[in-house]
């Protein structure tokens, strides 16, 4: 088992990572070369601010997306070295 992750921690990235709005968020936020806006994800997917800001959660809560305030908005970009550990943990399954 990997070091840095648990076997909670796997569960609690796995199940963050097993809703296609959060794949979509994820994804929007990688194609940003630096911090992406909470308000371009709001206009990207149709669904409710309180909906957005929930699947927002599950990802920060899963180290999966690092939160920075900026006054009364939240911007976000990927913790690369947590999806690195978790692609490293998944690739054991490969071999």
């Amino acid at each position: 088992m990997n070091k840095k992750l648990d076997i909670k921690r796997i569960e609690r990235i796995s199940k963050a990572l097993g809703d296609p709005y959060r794949i979509k968020i994820v994804e929007a936020i990688k194609k940003e070369q630096d911090w992406t806006q909470c308000t371009v994800l709001l206009e990207m997917l149709d669904l409710a601010q309180s909906t957005v800001s929930h699947h927002i959660k599950q990802l920060v809560d899963a180290d999966l997306l690092i939160a920075e305030k900026e006054g009364r908005n939240a911007k976000y970009k990927l913790n690369k070295e947590i999806f690195a550990e978790y692609i490293r943990y998944l690739s054991i399954f490969t071999v």
